[in-house]
C-alpha cells in the first residue's frame, strides 16, 4: 500500500543547510521504504490511489537519534504508571538490579517514551540481554555508542539540542521510512524562520518507523 504523509513543511535533511525543503510537501511510502519526496500536489496527482495522512500545519523531518540509550535503558528505571510515582526516569534506578524481567519491562517503557519524542535510533551499547531484546523488538535502529556514567539524560533529543544535531540520517528515496512529525515553531509557522523557530522538546505529534505509524499524539 502507498501512503502519502503530507505536512506544511518537509525537511528531508535538516543537517544539510543546502538540502531542499518542501512547503506543502509530502513523503510517499511504500511498505517500509520511501518512494518519493516532494511537493504534495505533484505526488498526490501522480498517485491518486495513495492513502493520505495529512499532518496539517506540522513539520516533517527525519527521526531523531538518542545518544543516551545506554544510560536511559540500562541504568535508569522507567516506572510503570501503576506504581504511582510519575513517568520520569529514576536516575541509576537499575544499577545493581539482578531481575532481568524488571529491566526489560523498564526498557520497553523507556523505548515507548522515546518513540513519543520522535526517536527512531538509539545509541548503546546494550549489555543486558533483556534490554537488547527490547530494543530489537521496538524496531528502533540500535547504534554504536559509549557507555555513559551516572546522571540524568533526556528521553527527548531536542531537549538542549538543535534539530540539525538531533536528527538521524535523512528522508531519502530508497531509504527506510523513519521520520517524525512535529508541531509548528514558536511563531506558528512550521520552522520556516530557522533553527530558533524549529521544533522544541515535547512537540512530537507522530513517529513513523519502517513505514509504520508507531506513535500518534492524541
Amino acid at each position: 500500500m502507498l501512503t502519502l504523509h503530507r505536512a506544511a513543511l518537509v525537511l528531508p535533511d535538516p543537517a544539510d543547510p543546502t538540502a531542499p525543503s518542501f512547503a506543502d510537501g509530502a513523503v510517499l511510502v511504500r511498505g517500509e521504504l520511501v518512494e518519493a519526496v516532494g511537493p504534495y500536489p505533484e505526488l498526490a496527482a501522480a498517485h491518486p490511489d495513495a492513502r493520505v495522512r495529512d499532518w496539517g500545519d506540522a513539520l516533517l523531518t527525519p527521526g531523531l537519534r538518542n545518544p543516551d540509550g545506554h544510560r536511559l535503558l540500562e541504568r535508569d528505571y522507567h516506572p510503570d504508571p501503576r506504581e504511582g510515582v510519575g513517568d520520569r526516569p529514576v536516575p541509576d534506578g537499575l544499577v545493581g538490579e539482578p531481575d532481568e524481567a524488571r529491566c526489560g519491562a523498564s526498557a520497553r517503557r523507556g523505548l515507548q517514551r522515546m518513540l513519543g519524542a520522535g526517536v527512531t535510533a538509539v545509541a548503546g551499547p546494550f549489555e543486558r540481554a533483556s534490554v537488547r531484546t527490547a530494543v530489537a523488538r521496538s524496531g528502533l535502529r540500535a547504534l554504536a555508542g559509549t557507555p555513559a556514567g551516572a546522571g540524568e539524560a533526556a528521553l527527548d533529543p531536542l531537549a538542549g539540542r538543535p534539530l540539525a544535531e538531533a536528527v538521524h540520517g535523512r528522508v531519502a528515496v530508497g531509504g527506510r521510512a523513519d521520520f517524525a512529525v512535529f508541531a509548528p515553531g514558536a511563531n506558528g509557522a512550521p520552522g520556516t524562520n530557522g533553527p530558533a523557530d524549529g521544533p522544541s522538546a515535547g512537540g512530537c505529534r507522530a513517529t513513523v518507523l519502517g513505514g509504520r505509524l508507531v506513535f500518534r499524539r492524541r
